[in-house]
């Protein structure tokens, strides 16, 4: 029996080290060197996005670039796929659109804001309009043609 409990103890370990496990950049987790995006807090979109609070009722978008929002959590493996393209598609961008990450798990607050319930979950938020969501991870492609046809940047 102590030794079925300490093999079990053992795998138990073992496995939340693996799911825990983001290619040892815990500031980055998608470990694709994205330094063009960024991560928001609640605070930090409402001065960039959305002032939620003054305008409850109303977008006022705040931003002078189209925007795209990655809402996801670090144990989210397709949102560790979808972030090296996002990254990508910031630089490729550059210039055009701004790119934004939210962790649903530190960011409550917007994540409720938005009846976030599945991730990946990425936001589209055009310079005037309203904004489009799009649920579950996709290929380079399928970012670029919301990009075209929502946020209109060729």
């Amino acid at each position: 029996m102590k030794k079925l409990t300490f093999l079990f103890l053992f795998l138990a370990a073992f496995s939340m080290q693996a799911c825990n496990s983001n290619s040892g950049n815990t500031a980055n987790p998608s470990g694709a060197g994205d330094e063009q995006v960024v991560k928001l807090t609640a605070e930090s979109f409402q001065k960039l996005v959305w002032d939620y609070k003054k305008n409850p009722q109303e977008w006022v978008f705040k931003g002078d670039q189209p925007v795209i929002i990655d809402f996801y959590a670090d144990w989210c493996r397709p949102c560790k796929m979808i972030a090296p393209i996002l990254a990508e598609l910031s630089n490729e961008y550059k210039g055009k659109i701004r790119v934004y990450k939210v962790n649903t798990d530190e960011q409550r607050e917007l994540a409720s804001l938005f009846n976030i319930s599945s991730i990946p979950a990425v936001l589209y938020v055009p310079k005037t309009g309203k904004p489009q969501m799009s649920v579950g991870a996709q290929q380079k492609a399928g970012y670029i043609e919301m990009i075209n046809n929502i946020l209109q940047v060729k």
